[in-house]
């Protein structure tokens, strides 16, 4: 409990909330165009530095939804689509992502650039 109360102090004290609401904001700013001209669905949901890129076709849910099987073999193709250009996004659809306060801009447009390659060979 100590190392974790040492962690909230350090980002209260550094405004490290405010800075991952920025990280957050600026991948929000580099990927909804991208997701916006997908070849099929993918919906970006997020709150903070966290983030979640839905691939039901009308939204992201609110509730627990299953995907389809050929939605569940679009996200396997993104994801190894994203590992092979050294991303590695969760392997399960219904995992989100973070950004830390470790990552920059360069990270996340890095990040872009291999979703807008990965999104574009994926049916």
């Amino acid at each position: 409990m100590a190392a974790g109360l040492a962690t909230l102090q350090l980002l209260q004290r550094e405004s490290g909330w405010e800075r991952l609401e920025a990280l957050g904001a600026e991948l929000e700013r580099l990927l909804r165009p991208l997701l916006a001209q997908a070849p099929f669905p993918v919906h970006l949901v997020r709150v903070g530095s966290l983030f979640w890129m839905s691939l039901h076709e009308a939204g992201a849910p609110r509730t627990a939804l299953g995907l389809s099987e050929r939605q569940s073999a679009r996200f396997a193709a993104l994801f190894h689509a994203m590992l092979e250009r050294g991303i590695y996004l969760p392997p399960s659809a219904y995992e989100a992502c973070f950004l830390s306060l470790a990552h920059g801009s360069a990270d996340l447009a890095r990040f872009a650039q291999a979703l807008r390659e990965a999104l574009a060979g994926i049916e």
